[in-house]
């Protein structure tokens, strides 16, 4: 069974370490902020000007001012700053991120992730991404596996404008966790039920199976 948005999110969770300053982008990416683990203190931001975001608020909890990038309403943690977008992407920009966690539309074998545009659609804006590609070296990329109409999005070349080149080093997919090296998707993990068979049969860009390729396994 591929995985939800919920354990795609469950599963980026678990790379969360003790001290981290994590930027959460738009999507599965803030779901995150649910699951963070107990034990281990994270600063969540948001590069609209929040650090310290919380949970998503309960009804009550609701404040239409407190917003994330992706324009849903969030909490703040105790200890949290609210400042302005310059300062925001000053400290994205300055290498202060530990780990960031983005979607995609296309990501390809060499590391390039195309992230902000279909051409002859609607395009809301560039976004953060682009700054955060090029800011931060621990990226997560989170994204379906392939189309709804059965297109890999795992890809030799992207087809898309790209948001930035040779900056993506994992990859996790609702079938797959996937690392990036020397020109190729290596697949680490496959979702509880999903085969290697499907997931070699989806993905179109070069791909290393090792001889074991455990379970993800979740609490």
């Amino acid at each position: 069974m591929a995985l939800t948005r919920e354990q795609m999110a469950q599963r980026v969770a678990q790379e969360l370490k003790d001290g981290f300053y994590v930027n959460l982008g738009i999507g599965i990416p803030t779901l995150v902020a649910n699951y963070v683990p107990e034990g281990i203190d994270v600063m969540l931001q948001s590069e609209n000007g929040l650090l310290g975001m919380g949970r998503f608020p309960t009804e009550e909890e609701v404040d239409p001012d407190m917003i994330n990038a992706g324009k849903q309403t969030v909490t703040a943690r105790p200890g949290a700053a609210i400042f302005d977008s310059a300062e925001s992407f000053a400290m994205i920009r300055g290498g202060h991120v530990d780990l960031t966690v983005l979607g995609a539309f296309e990501v390809d074998q060499e590391g390039n992730i195309a992230s902000w545009m279909v051409p002859g659609k609607l395009i809301k804006g560039m976004g953060g991404a682009m700054d955060l590609v090029a800011g931060a070296e621990n990226i997560i990329c989170t994204m379906t596996h392939a189309s709804k109409h059965g297109e890999s999005k795992l890809l030799e070349k992207c087809t898309l404008p790209l948001t930035g080149a040779g900056c993506i080093n994992r990859v996790l997919t609702d079938l797959a966790y996937l690392e990036i090296e020397n020109g190729a998707f290596i697949l680490k993990e496959r979702a509880p039920g999903v085969s290697v068979e499907e997931i070699v049969e989806k993905t179109a860009g070069k791909l290393i199976v090792p001889d074991h390729v455990p379970e993800m396994t979740f609490d």
